[in-house]
C-alpha cells in the first residue's frame, strides 16, 4: 500500500491486545505517542479510538487511561462482566467493527491495531465490500497469521520495541542488581 499525506486515517486500538502482547513479550508497556506517531506516518489523522475494559481493581487505570487520552487517543470504555460462576468476559471486539464500518465513509485508510485473528472477516469487509486501504499492526510473534496475510499491509511492532515501547525501569534495574550480587 502507498502511503500518502492526503489519506484519511482512522485508527482503531484494542488496548487490551496491545497491553497484554507487549507485557508478556517484552515485560514492558507500549509508548502510544509513538505508537500514534508511527500510524500516522505524516497522513490526516481523522479519529483515534482506543477500546479499553474497565476492571475490578481501578488502581493506576484512570492515570493509564488519561495517558492514553494525552496521547490523541479517544477512549471508550466498558466495565468487565462477571458472571456468576466468576467467569470474566473483556473484549470490544463487536463495537471496535462497528465503529470501523461506521467510519469507513469518512476514511480513506482504516488501522486496526489489534493481533486478534477474529478481526479477519472486518479487514476483508472493508477492503472488498468498501474498497478501503486496511493495516493491521501488532506484535508479529502474538498476532494471528491469518490476520497479517489478508491485512493490505502488516505493520510488526516487534521490529521496532525500542521506539514503541517503555521498559519498566524499577524491574530492570532491580533485575540488574541481583545479578551482580550473585556474581559476587
Amino acid at each position: 500500500m502507498i502511503r500518502n499525506k492526503e489519506q484519511r486515517v482512522g485508527i482503531f486500538i484494542d488496548i487490551q491486545n496491545l497491553y497484554h502482547s507487549s507485557k508478556n513479550l517484552f515485560q514492558a508497556r507500549v509508548n502510544y505517542k509513538e505508537l500514534m506517531k508511527e500510524l500516522i506516518a505524516g497522513r490526516k489523522l481523522i479519529r483515534a479510538i482506543g477500546y479499553v475494559v474497565k476492571t475490578e481493581s481501578t488502581a493506576g487505570e484512570s492515570s493509564f487511561f488519561d495517558a492514553l487520552e494525552k496521547s490523541g487517543i479517544e477512549l471508550r470504555m466498558k466495565d468487565i462482566q462477571i458472571f456468576p460462576g466468576g467467569m470474566k468476559k473483556a473484549d470490544w471486539d463487536v463495537g471496535m467493527a462497528v465503529d470501523a464500518v461506521r467510519m469507513a465513509d469518512s476514511l480513506d485508510v482504516i488501522v486496526l491495531v489489534t493481533g486478534d485473528g477474529d478481526f479477519v472477516p472486518l479487514v476483508d469487509y472493508l477492503k472488498w465490500g468498501l474498497g478501503k486501504g486496511v493495516e493491521v499492526a501488532a506484535f508479529g510473534r502474538s498476532a494471528s497469521g491469518r490476520l497479517k496475510e489478508v491485512a493490505e499491509e502488516f505493520i510488526d511492532l516487534d521490529n521496532n520495541p525500542k521506539v514503541i515501547l517503555k521498559k519498566k525501569l524499577g524491574k530492570i534495574n532491580k533485575a540488574r542488581t541481583r545479578k551482580k550480587d550473585e556474581s559476587k
